[in-house]
């Protein structure tokens, strides 16, 4: 869901509730199709249970439901139900990662459908007492299925946009940050609980005042575009400026008590300069590629010590948003987001090796081949790119996160059940975090995304 109300905001996701590009709410698997390489490889079958069980219907008060119904787009969504046994066989790709660690190179546990459609799982482990599931998974440990969580699953605020209409009075005060980010866990137990928050939080904190307008976005008020106006952009101590992120992550990490993974996030250097730059949200971006790029410098090192602060007061992993990584063309990526990132990546890893670092980068299939360089732990796939040709370009020494397109929780149960499989039978049996390509968008059926979870979670590798 959208950071305040159902309100459209023209933009890409900025963090896990920021305002998304309208697009078509439902796609299939076909719009991404060109991109899948031909191989002869061929994965080894496996089965997975199914398990269609569905909670409550769960009515929790919405802010005002974004306008134009949804009923048609849904109602196209629907397909014959694809899964007719109880444990269909379903080819999983082999793909433990052999360059991660001698554990992870080991072949996936054995699996077998019993008379009733269970599924039982020889000697497969869980995320234990000192570890979440997502953490486990990260890292490449064997695990019984993969963890999931959604971004933007804290999309009900129930009547806090009614008490609470400003965004960031609701995301800098702890007891609403604290609520809204439990939302999900409490409905849903997701394997990951995000702070409710937003990637532009430490602009003031820089001498970059910001707000968030309804109906329109973000807007910096001063943007950047002399020379003076980048010399007052100062470092950002998130001790001083933001103490109730602080205090937010150590309630979450009591509250989940690695049930779940506490995550933090960032926004990456290029993606908080064009902003600034541009000041709010842009179409073409012309602004900050006529400065040449030139001030994700300004922004390196405040987002190393931001998610050192994040991770000190209880984050147990990260995620970086390059959300407008999908402007540079890769050579210009490689220049003017990549360098910066690996500086965060590196400075992180310094102090805080064991910290998993996420990377989401919108739009990202053509710049695949270089998110690893930038030393991350996970790349984060947008629902564009296919999740086998993802794995396959990646490499195996890094975990992946998706990729289910959002727009499929418009569909039929029985189609979101056929695109949660088809994506974790890609992804296989090892380091995969499931979520979707991108947020939940407005107006996302609470129904389906209690099913989305239903079923990721009663699946067994």
């Amino acid at each position: 869901m959208t950071n305040s109300s159902a309100q459209s905001i023209r933009g890409p996701m900025r963090g896990p509730r920021g305002p998304t590009t309208i697009v078509d709410l439902v796609r299939t698997s076909a719009a991404a199709a060109h991109l899948i390489l031909k191989s002869k490889w061929a994965p080894p079958t496996h089965p997975f249970p199914i398990s269609f069980a569905l909670p409550g219907r769960l009515s929790p008060r919405r802010c005002p439901p974004q306008s134009g119904s949804t009923a048609a787009a849904a109602e196209a969504a629907r397909i014959p139900p694809a899964m007719a046994t109880a444990c269909p066989p379903l080819s999983l790709q082999p793909a433990y990662l052999p360059g991660r660690s001698a554990r992870a190179r080991r072949p996936p546990p054995a699996v077998r459908c019993s008379a009733v459609g269970e599924v039982m799982a020889e000697t497969a482990a869980v995320g234990t007492a000192e570890e979440p599931l997502l953490v486990s998974a990260i890292k490449g440990r064997k695990v019984e299925r993969p963890p999931v969580w959604l971004m933007r699953q804290a999309g009900s605020y129930q009547l806090l946009c009614e008490r609470h209409p400003s965004f960031r009075e609701r995301s800098e005060n702890v007891d609403l940050v604290v609520e809204i980010s439990l939302q999900p866990w409490k409905v849903f137990k997701p394997d990951g609980v995000i702070l409710f928050s937003d990637i532009l939080t430490p602009l003031p904190g820089m001498n970059i005042p910001f707000d968030i307008v309804k109906g329109k976005g973000p807007v910096i008020f001063d943007p950047l575009r002399t020379a003076a106006a980048v010399n007052e952009v100062r470092e950002f101590v998130p001790e001083e400026w933001v103490p109730y992120v602080g205090q937010a992550l150590n309630i979450l990490r009591e509250e989940v008590n690695n049930e779940a993974a506490v995550l933090g996030f960032v926004g990456a250097p290029f993606t908080l300069a064009s902003y600034c730059v541009e000041g709010g949200s842009s179409k073409n971006f012309s602004k900050i590629k006529k400065m040449a790029f030139s001030e994700p410098e300004k922004f390196t090192t405040s987002m190393a010590n931001y998610i050192k602060y994040q991770a000190d007061n209880g984050a147990q992993a990260v995620q970086i948003f390059d959300s407008w990584a999908t402007e540079l063309s890769p050579v210009d990526f490689e220049e003017f987001s990549l360098p910066y990132l690996k500086q965060i990546v590196d400075s992180v890893k310094e102090t805080h090796p064991e910290l998993p670092l996420i990377l989401y980068a919108s739009g990202s299939g053509g710049l695949l081949e270089r998110l690893p360089l930038t030393g991350v732990d996970v790349v984060s796939l947008d629902w564009t790119v296919d999740m086998a040709e993802g794995r396959k370009r990646l490499g195996s020494n890094i975990a992946v996160q998706g990729n289910v397109d959002p727009g499929v929780l418009f569909g039929s149960k029985e189609f979101i059940s056929k695109r949660i499989f088809d994506t974790v039978q890609k992804a296989g049996n090892s380091g995969h975090v499931l979520n979707l390509g991108h947020g939940i968008k407005v107006g996302t059926p609470e129904e389906n995304v209690a099913h989305f979870f239903e079923v990721a979670k009663g699946i067994r590798y």
